[in-house]
């Protein structure tokens, strides 16, 4: 290979790993060096204010529960913001369907959860069996042992959120039709 061309793959990748332009260039000999004049922000601690303040830049509602975890409604599905591991490292976004189904629906529930998560990286998707009937839950975990900027941060709540409602919003167009809707009797809908 070139040298030319070895060097137009180094600068390709130097892009795609640093998209931002480089401030300022210096030589030093054969050498270039990038001197950037960018201000850096350092990972810190992660904390239910953080979390808070993330979702209130977007002008999201939300509350603390009981427990203190950050808690709220998108889409009609609850989300909880957890902070886990001993020093609250790892941000958790988890999500609960607001809907439920029926216990004999789990062999395929099971299934379509299986599927979900073989073929995507986001959510990792389960079932929980409760009062009511099954219940699908979504989560997304990321461990943070160093800190976190405010843009990882960011983009953790916005995955965590945006997957999970694709996840609901897919299982609620495949979900068979509740029987608490006004036009479903004992024997089905009424035609």
């Amino acid at each position: 290979m070139s040298g030319a061309r070895s060097g137009g793959a180094g600068r390709w990748l130097a892009r795609l790993l640093n998209p931002r332009p480089p401030a300022a260039r210096r030589s030093s000999g054969t050498q270039t060096r990038t001197i950037a004049n960018v201000q850096v922000e350092k990972p810190r601690p992660l904390s239910t204010q953080r979390v808070g303040d993330d979702l209130s830049r977007r002008g999201y509602r939300f509350r603390i529960d009981d427990d203190g975890d950050v808690t709220g409604t998108w889409d009609g599905n609850r989300f909880w913001f957890l902070l886990l591991g001993e020093h609250d490292e790892i941000l958790q976004v988890r999500g609960r369907w607001a809907g439920t189904l029926p216990a004999g629906a789990r062999l395929a529930v099971l299934q379509a959860a299986n599927d979900w998560n073989r073929e995507r990286i986001w959510p990792k998707v389960y079932t929980r069996e409760e009062a009511a009937g099954l219940a699908l839950y979504a989560e997304v975990s990321v461990d943070f042992e160093h800190g976190a900027t405010e843009d990882q941060l960011a983009q953790t709540v916005s995955c965590g959120l945006v997957t999970a409602s694709q996840f609901f919003s897919t299982v609620a167009s495949l979900a068979p039709p509740s029987d608490t809707e006004p036009d479903a009797g004992p024997d089905g809908p009424t035609k």
